[in-house]
């Protein structure tokens, strides 16, 4: 599988920090929005049902436009003069989201409060961050996903955990972001091949049930 990768850096918007109206100082702050598709894989189940995304759950420095960097174990930073174009769990959303739409294998997905579904698909962002090992970046992303059926009550089908690694080219921030987008790709593709089986190993479970019960 080899996902297209893309970042774009957002050109041209400049926040402000100070009052102008009192001659304060400019800075500038270029935004960055990792692109990420997936290449779907002939093997996952088509699934007629709907799945509703919940925003991911994240800690206070992952839940910002904050690009996180750890230079060390126990260190947490950020990159100076550079930002996401929206909080890091609310990209994650949006790109799962994206990523069941490219797959063609789902007849619905929705983010939170677009609709209710069959399916909802609970996550939270553990890592998403720049990782300095041996002196060398790398980029992690790890997501625990859950997945809970609302069709009958039914609750908690599957959960698991999902952490992929991805060394960018060099140390620098368009680079970094590069890594993103693939770190992004990977996780994404994996959590929708994932779904997709679960929720179509649940579907046939209820359905063999029934055919236990009504013979």
């Amino acid at each position: 599988m080899t996902p297209a990768l893309r970042f774009i850096p957002l050109a041209g918007l400049v926040l402000l920090a100070g009052c102008a109206a009192i001659g304060g100082p400019k800075t500038e702050v270029s935004i960055y929005a990792p692109q990420t598709r997936i290449q779907a894989d002939a093997a996952w189940p088509v699934a007629d049902w709907q799945l509703t995304i919940g925003t991911p759950e994240a800690h206070a420095l992952l839940d910002s436009q904050r690009i996180a960097v750890r230079p060390t174990p126990d260190r947490l930073q950020t990159y100076k003069g550079a930002r996401w174009a929206d909080t890091a769990p609310e990209m994650v959303q949006l790109a799962l989201v994206e990523a069941f739409e490219d797959s063609g294998k789902i007849s619905s997905v929705s983010r939170w409060g677009g609709g209710r579904g069959d399916f909802g698909l609970y996550t939270d962002l553990r890592a998403f961050e720049t990782i300095y090992d041996g002196g060398q970046p790398k980029v992690v992303v790890e997501i625990q996903a859950r997945l809970v059926k609302f069709r009958d009550g039914t609750g908690l089908v599957a959960a698991r955990r999902f952490r992929t690694e991805v060394a960018p080219a060099d140390a620098g921030v368009e680079a970094v972001v590069a890594a993103f987008g693939d770190a992004m790709a990977r996780v994404n593709a994996d959590i929708v091949g994932w779904t997709l089986a679960e929720g179509d190993r649940a579907l046939s479970a209820d359905a063999e049930g029934s055919d236990e019960t009504s013979g």
